[in-house]
């Protein structure tokens, strides 16, 4: 591999159209096509493919995140889009569900698509 090659990313579904309109509409990707194995999102010029996978139990961590400037406004702006950001016992989150790891180095707010693929969103 290259270090100057493009990244991809794969998130499964189980519903097709019920993600593309998440990702589409509630999170701002831009759809590019539907090639009947996944389909192609740009997320600020990264390809996520959202490939249809029948059974699959999602993962209890982190499949996919997006670094933001102001995750507040961002966390703001996805809470008045219907995203409901998950709660931690383990962790110490303010009332929107922001954790700050130590030393606020970062800023760090997570949330499920329609599939309960965890997604995050941070700021460094």
């Amino acid at each position: 591999m290259h270090p100057t090659a493009k990244l991809i990313g794969f998130i499964p579904t189980r519903d097709a159209a019920r993600a593309r309109a998440f990702y589409e509409s509630t999170l701002g990707l831009r759809f590019v096509e539907d090639d009947t194995f996944a389909l192609v999102m740009d997320s600020n010029g990264t390809m996520i493919r959202i490939a249809r996978v029948p059974d699959y139990t999602p993962f209890a961590f982190t499949l996919l995140g997006w670094e933001v400037s102001d995750i507040d406004s961002a966390v703001a702006e996805l809470t008045s889009k219907g995203v409901q950001f998950n709660r931690y016992s383990f962790l110490e989150q303010s009332p929107n569900g922001v954790w700050t790891a130590p030393g606020n180095a970062a800023k760090v707010a997570w949330f499920p698509d329609p599939d309960g693929n965890i997604l995050s969103i941070s700021q460094h």
